[in-house]
């Protein structure tokens, strides 16, 4: 069959770029969608460009890369007004999305699995499409020069000290990932190898000669996973060298992060992202502003100079008590107006509301899955002024845009972020004003998960739900 690219948005394949007229084997039809595999280009679009990584293609992770970073953003932005259109079912403006202030090195966090390439020499790179073969990278574009460079040296390392990548086949060896952390803003790097066990052969060797070569590595760990699983990270970790942590800040909240935390990969996207945020929560000094599903609290926080009261809440305990010092950090006026409480965010919207809370904006950052209808009633039933949503992730399920609506939620307007470059993902910030509200001024900023990117275009892998495709940072 001959397709062009606005048809094939529809085929399970990375599709080509816009305009582009392509023969494609139909696989498998669905009706709706279809599967099929790419077999020749008949026309080239202009958009097309020359893929500047050797393993774009087997690696799977930059499925754009041969897109223009231009033509990219135009491409998800259609992408995301299909999602609200097609699957949601609503007529919401779509603004242009706003493009990665960085295109290409843009990531703060690294995870590499640990083979061996094919001369048997210990190797980092990224599993294939669909496999757990690891394809040898050892300049990925998407990360920091420095951290391709520390990467390849703990590889060397490994090679003359006789120190064994695991085998997921026969459970043998002891390195199983590199995880690097680096502060954008601070310029710290954290070095984590994870591993079978805690102890790890010519460990102050290792300590001397990476601190020697790189003077920005503030920390080196041992996490431990000797577990059969795809899990990364094991729940134990010991610190080799320096505190165990790195400091950074985001939005001008001082963080510490180490390799359990959870943090936007890509740190000016984020700023820029969390910047819009407060632009559409209009706070004012006598605000009451409830973030759910705070994590360790940056979005709140950066908002919390501008309002009366900050009140968070997430069910990780860990991610409170680092909400609780981030905000000690800051200083006293901050943490003397935040409270952060560990709880179940369904659960403490109902009985804030219980208790009569009426916060004047509400913030929600929730996981993939959406927030519960629960959850939603319990933020209507507190008649907030607005609030916002960020998402990161495929479109809300088609019940949920109607189920707004029935809730007298209406919404504004729906930005779309691009963190990654070359990759087919896309986050959006929307923008949600209470139906019939007697407020006039609009706030809550809605930051709902899906398609505030801060990768937006980055080329890497396409996660697809239902009959979409849909790129994911991270």
């Amino acid at each position: 069959a001959l397709l062009t690219a606005r048809t094939a948005r529809l085929c399970s394949y990375p599709a080509p770029p816009p305009v582009t007229v392509a023969a494609i084997r139909i696989v498998k039809d669905c009706g709706r969608y279809a599967f099929g595999i790419l077999d020749a280009i008949q026309t080239p679009s202009p958009d097309r460009i020359p893929v500047d990584c050797a393993v774009a293609g087997p690696c799977g992770g930059c499925s754009l890369r041969h897109l223009d970073y231009a033509a990219e953003l135009r491409a998800k932005g259609e992408s995301v007004t299909d999602a609200f259109r097609r699957i949601g079912g609503l007529d919401v403006p779509v603004l242009p999305p706003l493009p990665s202030p960085e295109i290409d090195r843009y990531r703060n966090k690294v995870q590499f699995p640990v083979g061996r390439d094919k001369n048997g020499k210990p190797c980092i790179g990224f599993y294939a499409g669909r496999t757990h073969r690891i394809v040898p990278c050892p300049d990925c574009k998407l990360q920091p020069d420095v951290l391709n460079e520390i990467s390849n040296t703990l590889c060397d390392f490994f090679a003359a000290h006789n120190i064994q990548p695991y085998d997921e086949q026969t459970g043998k060896g002891l390195v199983r990932h590199v995880f690097l952390r680096r502060g954008v803003h601070s310029g710290q790097i954290m070095v984590c190898l994870v591993c079978t066990r805690a102890k790890l052969p010519q460990a102050e060797e290792l300590c001397r000669a990476l601190t020697a070569q790189f003077s920005d590595i503030a920390t080196i760990l041992i996490n431990v996973n000797a577990r059969n699983t795809n899990v990364i990270l094991g729940s134990e970790t010991h610190t080799l060298y320096g505190p165990g942590f790195i400091e950074d800040t985001l939005c001008g909240v001082p963080v510490q992060l180490g390799p359990l935390s959870f943090y936007q990969v890509n740190t000016l996207a984020a700023e820029q992202l969390y910047g819009i945020a407060a632009e559409y929560a209009q706070l004012t000094p006598d605000d009451l502003l409830l973030d759910l599903y705070c994590g360790m609290g940056t979005i709140g926080l950066s908002m919390a100079d501008h309002c009366r009261e900050l009140i968070g809440v997430e069910i990780v305990p860990e991610a409170i008590e680092s909400a609780k010092a981030n905000a000690a950090r800051m200083g006293d006026a901050i943490a003397a107006k935040s409270r952060f409480f560990c709880a179940d965010a369904g659960k403490a919207a109902s009985q804030l509301a219980a208790e009569g809370l009426h916060p004047d904006v509400v913030m929600l950052d929730p996981p993939r899955k959406g927030c519960d209808e629960a959850t939603l009633s319990a933020v209507v039933t507190m008649s907030p002024a607005g609030w916002s949503m960020s998402a990161a992730t495929p479109p809300p399920p088609p019940g949920m845009p109607s189920g707004w609506k029935s809730m007298g939620i209406g919404q504004k307007r729906c930005s779309p972020w691009t963190f990654s470059r070359g990759r087919s993902i896309a986050r959006r910030l929307s923008c949600f004003p209470r139906v019939r509200s007697t407020r006039k001024r609009f706030g809550l900023s809605s930051l709902w998960k899906i398609w505030i990117c801060p990768n937006f275009r980055m080329g890497q892998p396409i996660r697809r739900s239902r009959s979409m495709c849909w790129s994911i940072p991270g």
